[in-house]
């Protein structure tokens, strides 16, 4: 493919004598770079990708694309100087690959991403669509079950995976959208139909400067993403919905409110059960009652935007709520991993935020006769300021609170759980996750609940640069079985 097709005209200022080159790939990663690829020198947090532009040219890149005030000189092939390098390779990535699933909707806000994703493919499938979601826990579709780490791929990772699922036959597709993914463009070459806000709460002040900027990258999503007049599911009951609901507005979308507040959706009633949530429901001038199999009031929540999302991608009303009574939970998310003799219940849950973390612990305790015991820990290398916050949380809505490790990357673990206890009165130190998990066991009664939360679904331990196989499910499987 010529440059100037890759490109797509997204820039006009291209010399037209680079326009013809030809173009095999595109890559950011100088160390990846084939033969007859454009190379995206893009200026990162810790290093400058201009500094492995002669690397990629070494390798064979035809041409490379810089920020404006990035100075590159003896360079043997063009080189194009835009001023969002980023979005130019997403733009071009999609251009590359072409193909997408034909209707496609992403997911941002604070918490719920994976579950609204996941809740969105299985309403489709159940639908009769060929149906795909791709975030936190991976990509799943018909013929595909691939476990991930990323919520939202880099571009070209990403616009590779959109043209092999269509090419599957997969119609359509959920996708999660992160404040990284968003703030970074990752997301601008995707043609979406569709888009969703949960919620919004303290996470990545190691990436955002303030909670404002956190939101306004989540805002990207309806005001420069969403094209004119495309839905913008809301959910009504959060601290910042009314900010959102402003910003899809002002974006010229259709704005369409789900929750209590909602008028899209309107949640009128719910009654909390030990395994599932039975809700009446109000859209369009009737009343649905939605038997929901998951517990948790923010299940609810996730349910009722999925719902939202399906109905304004084509799946009557009446058929999208009633495939609620069917859903399955995304995997770590408030997940029952089983019982004691005594009946006591042992779910883990991904919450590893403080507003996260506040959901949990409060969802499970109407079906809690015994005691609510949590085991949690915070990540190295990570917002340092959210430690204390999460202990304050857990020893003020746990009556046993255990802290210990949760991948400590490159920092002393001891210091990141003092970290946490300095506000945690009365919580119980025990470094070692294993240990911690199989005290909790042992200690637990009647009417009993254990929430080992902030892995979820996670498979490994990072400990240095290290990631041990490690899993809260197998932990918790082997102190029932013991």
């Amino acid at each position: 493919m010529k440059l100037g097709d890759v490109m797509g005209g997204a820039y006009a200022g291209v010399a037209t004598q680079a326009e013809g080159v030809e173009i095999s790939g595109i890559s950011s990663d100088s160390r990846s770079v084939k033969p007859g690829d454009l190379f995206f020198a893009l200026a990162g947090i810790k290093a400058d990708g201009a500094a492995y532009a002669q690397d990629a040219m070494a390798r064979g890149a035809a041409a490379v694309v810089t920020g404006l005030s990035t100075a590159m000189s003896d360079a043997a092939v063009p080189v194009l100087k835009v001023d969002d390098p980023r979005r130019l390779l997403a733009i071009s990535a999609a251009n590359l690959f072409k193909a997408q699933p034909r209707t496609m909707v992403a997911v941002t806000g604070t918490a719920g991403k994976t579950s609204v994703a996941s809740f969105v493919r299985q309403i489709w499938a159940q639908a009769g669509l060929a149906a795909a979601q791709i975030g936190t826990t991976g990509v799943i579709a018909p013929d595909r079950n691939d476990y991930g780490s990323l919520t939202t791929p880099d571009p070209v990772t990403l616009h590779r995976l959109l043209a092999d699922l269509a090419n599957e036959g997969v119609s359509h597709a959920a996708m999660e959208a992160s404040s990284h993914g968003l703030d970074q463009r990752r997301l601008d070459g995707v043609k979406l139909a569709a888009g969703a806000f949960t919620n919004l709460g303290r996470d990545h002040m190691d990436y955002h400067p303030t909670v404002e900027h956190y939101f306004q990258s989540k805002m990207r999503l309806f005001d420069t993403l969403l094209p004119n007049g495309a839905p913008a599911i809301i959910y009504s009951d959060d601290e910042w919905s009314g900010k959102a609901i402003t910003a899809a507005k002002s974006a010229s979308l259709d704005v369409c409110s789900v929750g209590r507040k909602g008028d899209f959706l309107s949640l009128k009633r719910v009654e909390h059960f030990r395994d599932k949530q039975v809700a009446e429901i109000h859209h369009g001038g009737e009343i649905f009652e939605v038997h929901l199999p998951l517990a948790g009031d923010f299940q609810i929540a996730n349910a009722i935007v999925s719902a939202g999302l399906a109905i304004v991608t084509g799946v009557p009303a009446a058929k999208a709520l009633q495939a609620l009574h069917h859903i399955h939970g995304a995997p770590g998310r408030l997940e029952l991993v089983g019982h004691t003799k005594d009946g006591a219940l042992c779910y883990v849950d991904y919450a590893h935020k403080p507003d996260a973390l506040e959901k949990v612990l409060t969802s499970v305790r109407p079906f809690t006769t015994g005691r609510v015991v949590v085991v949690f820990g915070c990540g190295g290398d990570r917002d340092k300021g959210k430690r204390p916050i999460m202990g304050e949380v857990a020893t003020r809505l746990a009556d046993v609170t255990i802290v210990t490790d949760d991948n400590p990357r490159s920092e002393v673990p001891t210091q990141i759980r003092s970290e946490i206890i300095a506000a945690a009165k009365g919580a119980i130190e025990i470094g070692d996750r294993a240990d911690a998990i199989r005290q909790a066991v042992h200690m637990l009664g009647a009417g009993d609940t254990l929430i080992v939360a902030g892995k979820g679904h996670e498979e490994g331990q990072i400990i240095g640069d290290k990631v041990l196989p490690f899993s809260d499910h197998e932990e918790i499987r082997k102190a029932l079985a013991a």
